[in-house]
């Protein structure tokens, strides 16, 4: 490998620390508390080569949250693939399970965005990340529709769906959080994964929860059983 090649990967892997201390900073204390000398002294290197790598804290939060939505991109994208093979819920467990699996990261993100748009930060690639996840939410919706010209889920106009599933983790991530829950939920993984699988199988009419069409083998274990549902640990 030439030089040139080695500085590039050198330059992608110290970006990539940075984003990961400002992550774990940012879980620790709080997006108020977490600044850039901080994040600097995580990676052990200087404050100014932060800003060789992102011009403002703003920018490096942006970046974590469209790293995030495009890891949910992909996910959505092997899914709907997935689903054209005879396991529809593919796409909805893909989505919860990808929003799920850190409950404390995706409350975090959702304040983030919350605080740059109020405070008009980064309009442009508060623009970017809607575009991103606008082109998730189509993507679903078509599942939505061809499913349900299929009689396999209730008729209702595509976005209830994709609403219901917004709506299911916030509300879930909001829970697992609630202080005012917090003597009434004996199990929150288990509350966790029940919200999951009733967010996984809405509006089914096909009397089949989860298990491939006719033209598939039938599955050996139920996609609503927890232990079958990889990425979704709430320990």
């Amino acid at each position: 490998m030439d030089k040139a090649k080695e500085k590039v990967q050198r330059f992608r892997a110290r970006e990539q620390r940075i984003l990961d201390a400002a992550l774990e900073l940012l879980l620790e204390h709080g997006e108020e508390k977490v600044t850039v000398e901080q994040i600097a002294e995580r990676v052990d290197i200087g404050k100014g080569t932060i800003y060789k790598h992102f011009i403002s804290k703003t920018e490096i939060y942006m970046r974590l949250l469209m790293d995030y939505e495009k890891s949910l991109t992909e996910r959505i994208k092997v899914a709907v693939a997935t689903a054209e093979q005879g396991d529809i819920t593919a796409p909805a467990r893909a989505y919860f399970e990808s929003r799920m699996a850190d409950p404390g990261r995706d409350r975090l993100f959702q304040r983030l965005e919350e605080k740059i748009i109020a405070l008009n930060l980064a309009p442009e690639m508060i623009a970017e990340l809607h575009a991103l996840r606008n082109s998730n939410a189509s993507a679903l919706n078509r599942v939505f529709e061809r499913r349900m010209e299929q009689g396999v889920l209730k008729k209702v106009p595509a976005y209830y769906y994709y609403s219901t599933y917004w709506a299911l983790v916030q509300g879930a991530v909001e829970l697992y959080h609630s202080k005012s829950f917090a003597d009434v939920i004996e199990d929150r993984a288990g509350l966790m994964e029940f919200i999951m699988d009733v967010g996984v199988h809405i509006g089914d009419m096909s009397g089949r929860r989860g298990q491939p069409q006719a033209s598939q083998e039938p599955s050996n274990q139920s996609s609503h059983n927890p232990s079958s549902t990889p990425g979704s640990s709430f320990g």
